[in-house]
């Protein structure tokens, strides 16, 4: 016995160590990630610019929507969502999804529940924390606010 230790040794490259997919098989994984995501920038976007193709639900508790949301988002917490919650937001919109932050799961909930319901989702990456890290207004209280 030499008195050495067994360690595993650090692969040569750790971004190398897992192979990339193919060029057609990325192309795949990413628009399906894309079909599922879009990005605070994107939603501050289209709702300055009026696009009205999508409602924006913050799926927190009421109590951290007051604290601080989205202008304009709907507030419909997670444990609550059925039948008679969604049926009273505006029909054939898709739901941009936000949770606190990236280490929040809120959205994921709401739209494994609304998915449920054949509603169209997409989770907003980053949630609110990134909303605001971006310096996009927010609005307080428990009324819908508008971006202005």
């Amino acid at each position: 016995m030499s008195g050495a230790t067994d360690v595993a040794e650090a692969p040569a490259s750790l971004v190398l160590e897992h192979k990339a997919l193919p060029g057609r098989e990325a192309v795949k994984a990413f628009a399906h990630r894309l079909a599922l995501e879009t990005d605070p920038s994107d939603v501050y976007a289209d709702l300055t610019a009026g696009v009205d193709g999508f409602l924006v639900i913050d799926p927190r508790s009421p109590e951290s929507y007051a604290q601080g949301h989205i202008p304009g988002a709907y507030n419909l917490p997670h444990r609550q969502i059925d039948r008679d919650g969604f049926d009273k937001l505006p029909a054939g919109k898709l739901l941009v999804l936000y949770g606190a932050g990236p280490g929040c799961n809120a959205a994921h909930k709401a739209a494994l529940r609304l998915g449920m319901f054949g509603v169209f989702v997409k989770e907003m990456i980053g949630g609110f924390w990134w909303w605001q890290s971006s310096g996009y207004p927010i609005a307080t209280g428990s009324e819908r606010g508008t971006i202005s």
